[in-house]
C-alpha cells in the first residue's frame, strides 16, 4: 500500500495476487456461490484501491483488507436478504448446497471423493449453525489462515475475545461431530 501510494501501480498486481484467492475462498466459503464471491472479491479489492490514499499503516494489512471484506459480506447478506426474488427462491435450494473442495480431487479414489465430500457438507451445514461471530473467526483461522491477532483486528475487538469466539465455534463442532457420529469421544484427537 505505501508503494501504491508512491505511485507504483504494479504493487496493486501483487496485492491481489497475494490476497485475492484467500480473499474468494473467505467470500465462498460464506455465499457458496461462484459468482457472488467473485464479484464481492472484486468489489473488495476496488474498494482497497479506491482508498489507497486513506490507508496508515498503523496495522497488519491482511486484517484491514479482511475487515472491508467482512463488511462487505454484512451489507452484502443485509441487502439479499430484504430481495424478493431471494426470499421466494430461498427455500427452494436450501438443501442444495455447493462444496469448495480444498483436496485435488484428481489424486483422490472416488470413494475418497464421495467420503470428503459428504464430511465437507456436513461441515458446511454445521458451520451454518455457528453464531456469525464464531462462524468468521473459524472460517478466517481455519480456512483463510489469519492469525488470532489479526482475526481480532478485523473484528476490532480483544484477543481474548477473538480467542473465546474461536474455541466456542470448535466446541461447537466438536460436539455436533461426535452427534453424528463423525468422530468417536473416546479417540484421542489427532
Amino acid at each position: 500500500m505505501i508503494r501504491l501510494q508512491g505511485g507504483d501501480r504494479t504493487a496493486f498486481d501483487e496485492i491481489v495476487d497475494v490476497h485475492g484467492g484467500s480473499l474468494y475462498g473467505f467470500f465462498m466459503k460464506n455465499t457458496r456461490d461462484e459468482y457472488l464471491a467473485e464479484d464481492l472479491t472484486q468489489e473488495t479489492l476496488l474498494r482497497v484501491y479506491n482508498m489507497f490514499w486513506d490507508y496508515l499503516p498503523v496495522g497488519r494489512f491482511k486484517a484491514w483488507l479482511f475487515r472491508i471484506a467482512r463488511n462487505l459480506l454484512i451489507d452484502t447478506v443485509r441487502r439479499r436478504s430484504h430481495d424478493a426474488l431471494v426470499k421466494a427462491v430461498k427455500g427452494k435450494y436450501e438443501d442444495d448446497t455447493e462444496l469448495i473442495s480444498t483436496v485435488a480431487g484428481e489424486f483422490l479414489s472416488p470413494e475418497q471423493v464421495a467420503d470428503h465430500s459428504e464430511l465437507a457438507s456436513l461441515l458446511d451445514g454445521m458451520l451454518d449453525l455457528l453464531p456469525d461471530e464464531q462462524k468468521a473467526a473459524f472460517i478466517l483461522f481455519h480456512f483463510v489462515g489469519l492469525s488470532l491477532p489479526e482475526i481480532a483486528e478485523v473484528f476490532e475487538t480483544s484477543l481474548p475475545t477473538t480467542k473465546s469466539r474461536l474455541r466456542l465455534a470448535r466446541e461447537k463442532l466438536s460436539a455436533w461431530m461426535v452427534d453424528k457420529g463423525i468422530i468417536n469421544p473416546h479417540e484421542p484427537e489427532n
